[in-house]
């Protein structure tokens, strides 16, 4: 896999110097040259395969030759090794359940597989790395599980104070070891400037081997793209031949890249709907052609908070660049904080179907989707953490105590370790001179 930068300022590189990398030297974002379609045959028989299975056949593809296929299918059995439910909910719609894997959130996908990759590499170089990484919610816990103790890594985790939930904070506040946690006076934007202006910096990429786990790395968005292909595989299993829509709730905008990615491969999808909170800046522009970023907002939906998606420009590219090209693959929706609780409320007394406030938001940016296109598709919504992360947005909007799963509720007693951080890079810079 050779990549170039988005900017087209910087040298291509190697999938390895792209995942330890994370940004190319001119600030933009890796992108794969190329991007193979995959055979008729893979999709015939799709549905008689595993996740695991299908993961391999995805990443073989995609990354050619950079890793060979027992050492692939050694990192894909470490990492995807949790199951991706397709539940359905109600006729024609259904819920990727993507929170069954150790921090409970679809972050863990991409972590996990990020985490297995640079142990690969490292392993074969015998360096050190310190990963960097902003978190809005749920990378940071998904990152700290994914990278605990794993040799050759020090990770720290910069988050915004305030601005996650009790049990997303203590997710990654309370593991120690090799990962350390900040928390920023600010939005999630900030800390997300101090990750990128750390990687531009010339004295600290002197210093140490920097890397980040954010979906800026492409590292993150090729394990992202298996679960669609398990989503459709279910379908198919299940008999259900009808076109396909996919909404997904979406913040950076990762999650939605790595979908597209799937259907470059060759996956039937009908369109993509991009499912925002408040923070509309995506929605906005496939309504106007017009891209303004502006500063987040705070919603229920924290994990959706982001006011300049990092992947808008991947996301541009792989829907066809051009603003006529792009809507024809993706349609927007966005929820304020009102509608995601009566969404949260409706469903749950119609179908006792518990959401959290982002699986809410795709839920209706789906259903207003479908009602306006008229047509006889089958819906899936992406269910991106589980809903007990969100309790007290969960509890007070259903008006009921919920079960909480143990792996949670264990965190609430731990005590949180978090070293706090202003917004201003310089204090940021020492901090991590001094490490």
């Amino acid at each position: 896999m050779i990549l170039y930068s988005t900017k087209h300022a910087s040298p291509d590189v190697s999938l390895e110097e792209a995942v330890f990398r994370g940004l190319p030297p001119d600030n933009g974002l890796y992108m794969p040259y190329e991007i193979p379609t995959l055979p008729q045959s893979f999709f015939d028989t799709i549905g008689d395969l595993s996740i695991s299975e299908i993961a391999f056949e995805v990443a073989k593809a995609l990354l050619g030759n950079d890793v060979p296929e027992s050492d692939l299918k050694g990192i894909i059995e470490r990492s995807i090794n949790f199951e991706a439910p397709l539940v359905g909910i109600e006729p024609n719609k259904y819920v990727l359940e993507l929170f069954h894997g150790p921090s409970m959130a679809f972050k863990d996908f991409g972590a996990r597989f990020m985490a297995a990759l640079m142990s690969y590499f490292l392993q074969k170089s015998h360096q050190d790395i310190h990963i960097l990484v902003a978190t809005s919610g749920d990378t940071g816990g998904a990152v700290a599980q994914g990278f605990y103790n794993t040799p050759g890594i020090k990770v720290t985790i910069l988050y915004p104070t305030g601005k996650v939930s009790d049990i997303q904070e203590k997710q990654l506040t309370t593991l120690g070891g090799n990962v350390t946690a900040l928390e920023v006076d600010g939005t999630f934007d900030d800390c997300q400037s101090l990750v990128k202006q750390a990687f531009l910096d010339q004295e600290l990429s002197s210093k140490y081997n920097l890397a980040s786990a954010n979906s800026i790395n492409i590292s993150r968005l090729i394990p992202q793209s298996f679960y669609y292909f398990n989503a459709y595989a279910q379908l198919k299993k299940a008999g259900v031949d009808k076109p396909v829509v996919f909404c997904v709730p979406s913040g950076n905008f990762g999650n939605l890249s790595a979908g597209l990615i799937a259907q470059r491969m060759g996956l039937p999808v009908k369109m993509f709907v991009a499912a925002t909170n408040i923070n509309n800046i995506v929605p906005n522009y496939l309504a106007s052609g017009v891209y303004e970023p502006r500063p987040s907002q705070e919603t229920i939906s924290n994990a959706m908070d982001v006011g300049n998606p990092s992947n808008f420009i991947r996301m541009q590219l792989l829907a066809g660049d051009a603003y006529e090209e792009v809507v024809k693959h993706i349609a927007g929706d966005f929820s304020n904080d009102d509608d995601t609780r009566v969404t949260m409320k409706e469903v749950y007394d119609k179908t006792g179907y518990i959401m959290c406030p982002h699986t809410a938001v795709a839920y209706r940016g789906l259903s207003s989707y479908m009602t306006e296109l008229g047509e006889d598709v089958t819906g899936v919504l992406l269910s991106t953490a589980h809903y007990a992360k969100f309790l007290d947005v969960v509890e007070g909007t259903l008006g009921t105590t919920v079960p909480i799963p143990e792996r949670l509720s264990a965190l609430l007693s731990k005590e949180k370790v978090a070293i706090p951080m202003s917004t201003k890079f310089s204090d940021f810079k020492n901090y991590l001179l001094l490490l």
